[in-house]
């Protein structure tokens, strides 16, 4: 009885891994195809039969935040311009039904947002970038003027910011 048991247990754990195997293997083949995959649409796109659609309302905000921080420089300017005009992250409903509220955005979204080359057209599996079946959002001028600003030293940035501010003290 144990080693038939036995036996049975490692035939399934054998058919958990080989099911493993097969739906991550359809995803990285579907990825390679520039398909989208599910899940919440990022900012700007809105998951349409299994593709991403621009929605131009959501796109427009997105093309304001990389044209501002392109101009700024700061996350966090950026971020106060954004609070100040009330905008909000998405709001969805999910498969389920379930209503999701947009909320403040922060800098910890802008960021993200800021690091997604779905924006570029793109779709990333394990550091390998395909090109996507979306539309771009952000032309890749813009995009790299942003990468490049954020890759410099935020003190650095922070520092400059505070000189071109008045100081009643200085």
């Amino acid at each position: 009885g144990k080693l038939m048991l036995n036996v049975l247990l490692s035939f399934a754990q054998f058919e958990r891994e080989i099911t493993g195997e097969r739906i991550r293997d359809k995803i990285a083949a579907s990825k390679q195809k520039g398909m989208w995959m599910g899940g919440v649409p990022p900012f700007g796109y809105d998951g349409v039969d299994r593709r991403l659609e621009i929605n131009e309302a959501e796109a427009e905000i997105v093309r304001h935040i990389f044209q501002r921080f392109t101009m700024l420089e700061s996350v966090t300017e950026v971020v106060k311009e954004l609070r100040r005009d009330g905008v909000r992250t998405k709001t969805y409903t999910t498969t389920t039904g379930k209503n999701k509220v947009g909320k403040i955005m922060d800098k910890g979204f802008v960021y993200k947002m800021m690091g997604n080359q779905v924006y570029l057209g793109e779709i990333v599996h394990k550091d390998k970038v395909y090109p996507g079946q979306h539309k771009a959002i952000i032309d890749r001028e813009v995009w790299d003027k942003a990468r490049q600003i954020n890759a410099s030293n935020p003190h650095v940035r922070a520092n400059s910011q505070r000189r071109e501010m008045p100081a009643m003290l200085r």
